[in-house]
C-alpha cells in the first residue's frame, strides 16, 4: 500500500493552482479515489496544446466532451472536429443515470446537466453553417503546398496570382483557378511571356491535374464565397459562454486532401487574423481534433509540416490545439513534443507490437513513485486516465491516476430533427447559407475571349466587304499567271513527266502493250 500522506504532499501539492482551472476528476491510489484534492488543469495553460489518447471504448471522447463544455462555461470558444459524428450530443443537455451518480459520489463533485451554446458547421454536404474560403485567400504559397507543386510549378502559380492582381481578376473558386491557368498558357500566352516571363505548358498541365485531384474529393464545395470569418468561431452567447462549434466531418474521412486543404486554410487564417496575445488568463480559442490518427495516417507531408509549424507558433495567439487519438505513437514526435497537457486512457496489449507501443507511451509521462505506468496503462478502467498537465509556471505536474468527471451534456448523437432545429436557430447560418457567384476571373476571361472573337469576326466581315467593293476577284498572282500561260503549261507538263518518271510511271518510252 502506498503512503497516502506522502501521496497527498507530493502529488496533491502539484495540483494546487492559484488561478481559474478546469476540473478533470479525482486522484486514485491503489484503485481507490483519494479525497483531499481535485485533479485539474490551469485555464491559462490551455493554449499550450494537448493530447487525449486511449483505445477504443476507454472514454477519451467523453473526456474531450467534458473538457470542452467546461471551457465553454468559462467563456472560452471551442472548435470540435467531429470525425465520427458522436460529438453532436454536446449541444443537448444530458440526463443522469446510476453510473453517473455513483461516479460523482466517489469524486465528491456534484454532477450537473448542461445546456451548452453550440453551432453546427460543415465544409461538405452535412447540415450546418457552411465554411468556405476563396482561392485568393489561400495565396500562392499555401495553394502550392496543398497541390504539392515543385519550385517551377509554384513559380507558375505565383505568376498567375500576380497577373490576376494586376488585371483585377478575382480568384474565388476552382473554376476561376482553372480558367486563369488555361488563359496564361493558351489565349493570353503572348501577353504573359512579354510582360511576366515564359510559362511552361507542361507545368500548367501538372497543376491542372493536381487541381482535379482535390476537386474530386469535394474541394469545389469548399472554395467560393462568402468566405467564413474567423471571428465567428469566437462568439460568446448572451450569458458569456463560449460557443462550441461542432464541425461535422463524417463524410470527409475518406477525403484526406479535402480535409488537408481545410486544415491548412483554417490554421493559416486563424494565425494571420488574431493578434499576438502572449500569456493570458484564458485562451482565445481551443481546437479539438478528434480521431487525429486518421488525419496523420493519410495526410500529405505538407500538412504534417504545416501542423508542426502552427503548433509551435499559434500558442502566442492564444489558441490551443488538442489531438485526440488512440495511441501517442499516432502523433509525429515533432508535434508530440509540443503538447503540454497529456491525458492517457487505457491501452490494450493484444500483440507484441501493442506491448512495445505501451512501453513507448509510458515514456511520454513523468516517472512516478506511486504508479507502475507500463502495467497500469493496460488496467485503467473506463473513464479513468493517467494525467499530467502544465502548472501555472509551465512545469509538468506529477503523474496521477485520475477518475474522470462525466460530461453534463448528452453522451450520444442527436437526431435529424434536432440537427435541423439547431441549423434553423443559428444566428450565423443565414450569413453563409447561400453561395455567392459574383463575376470573377472565369467570367471576365470568358467575356474577354468572346469580345476578341467578335472583334476578329467583325474585322473579317469588313475585309470581305472591301473586296466586294473593289469589283470581285483580286488580281492573279505571278505564279497563277505563269501557270495559265501557254509557256507555263508546257513547263508544268514537263515537270510532271519528270516526277512521274522518277516514280517509274513515265519518262521512258514504252510500247502500248506494256501498259495494257
Amino acid at each position: 500500500m502506498a503512503d497516502k500522506e506522502k501521496f497527498l504532499s507530493q502529488v496533491g501539492a502539484g495540483y494546487t493552482f492559484q488561478g481559474d482551472s478546469i476540473v478533470l476528476g479525482g486522484p486514485m491510489l491503489d484503485g481507490e479515489v483519494v479525497s483531499g484534492f481535485r485533479v485539474s488543469a490551469p485555464l491559462r495553460t490551455f493554449n499550450r496544446h494537448g493530447l487525449i489518447a486511449g483505445a477504443t471504448g476507454t472514454g477519451k471522447t467523453k473526456s474531450l466532451q467534458m473538457i470542452a463544455e467546461q471551457l465553454s462555461q468559462k467563456g472560452v470558444p471551442v472548435l470540435l472536429m467531429d470525425i465520427k459524428g458522436d460529438l453532436s450530443g454536446i449541444s443537448q443537455p444530458g440526463s443522469s443515470n446510476p453510473k453517473i451518480e455513483e461516479r460523482h459520489a466517489k469524486l465528491g463533485v456534484p454532477w450537473q446537466s448542461l445546456q451548452n451554446a453550440a453551432e453546427l458547421l460543415s465544409i461538405s454536404d452535412e447540415p450546418g453553417t457552411r465554411m468556405r474560403a476563396t482561392v485568393s485567400e489561400f495565396g500562392p504559397v499555401l495553394l502550392s503546398k496543398i497541390l504539392e507543386l515543385n519550385d517551377v510549378q509554384s513559380g507558375t502559380i505565383s505568376l498567375l496570382f500576380k497577373y490576376c492582381d494586376d488585371h483585377s481578376l478575382p480568384l474565388l473558386d476552382i473554376a476561376d483557378l482553372r480558367k486563369a491557368l488555361q488563359h496564361i498558357s493558351q489565349d493570353g500566352k503572348d501577353e504573359i511571356e512579354q510582360n511576366y516571363g515564359l510559362v511552361s505548358t507542361q507545368s500548367v498541365g501538372t497543376i491542372l491535374r493536381n487541381i482535379l485531384q482535390i476537386e474530386s474529393q469535394g474541394a469545389d464545395t469548399f472554395f467560393g464565397e462568402p468566405s467564413f470569418e474567423v471571428e465567428d468561431l469566437m462568439r460568446l452567447d448572451d450569458n458569456g459562454r463560449g460557443y462550441i462549434n461542432i464541425l461535422r466531418l463524417t463524410d470527409v474521412q475518406g477525403k484526406p486532401l479535402l480535409f488537408s486543404t481545410f486544415m491548412l486554410c483554417l490554421l493559416a487564417e486563424i494565425y494571420a487574423t488574431l493578434p499576438e496575445r502572449g500569456d493570458v488568463d484564458a485562451p482565445e480559442l481551443v481546437i479539438f481534433i478528434d480521431e487525429a490518427h486518421l488525419i496523420f495516417k493519410d495526410a500529405p507531408k505538407v500538412l504534417l509540416d504545416q501542423i508542426e509549424t502552427v503548433v509551435k507558433l499559434i500558442r502566442s495567439k492564444g489558441v490551443g490545439i488538442f489531438f485526440i487519438t488512440q495511441n501517442p505513437a499516432d502523433i509525429p514526435d515533432a508535434v508530440l513534443s509540443q503538447l503540454g497537457f497529456k491525458l492517457q486512457h487505457a491501452l490494450r496489449a493484444f500483440t507484441a507490437k501493442d506491448r512495445k507501443d505501451i512501453q513507448k507511451a509510458a515514456e511520454n509521462y513523468p516517472l512516478s513513485d506511486f504508479y507502475d505506468a507500463d502495467e497500469l496503462l493496460t488496467q485503467l478502467g473506463i473513464g479513468e486516465a493517467f494525467v499530467t498537465v502544465l502548472n501555472e509556471k509551465g512545469i509538468p505536474t506529477p503523474l496521477v491516476h485520475c477518475m474522470m468527471c462525466a460530461p453534463g451534456s448528452r453522451m450520444d448523437v442527436i437526431s435529424a430533427s434536432e440537427i435541423n432545429a439547431m441549423v434553423a436557430g443559428s444566428k450565423i447560418h443565414g450569413k453563409y447559407d447561400k453561395r455567392i457567384d459574383r463575376e470573377s476571373a472565369a467570367e471576365i476571361l470568358i467575356k474577354k475571349l468572346e469580345a476578341k472573337k467578335n472583334e476578329e469576326e467583325e474585322s473579317r466581315k469588313e475585309e470581305e466587304e472591301k473586296k466586294e467593293e473593289t469589283g470581285g476577284r483580286k488580281e492573279k498572282s505571278i505564279i497563277e499567271q505563269a501557270v495559265n500561260s501557254s509557256v507555263g503549261r508546257t513547263v508544268v507538263r514537263e515537270l510532271t513527266r519528270g516526277l512521274l518518271g522518277v516514280l517509274g510511271i513515265g519518262g521512258t518510252r514504252r510500247r502500248k502493250s506494256s501498259w495494257f
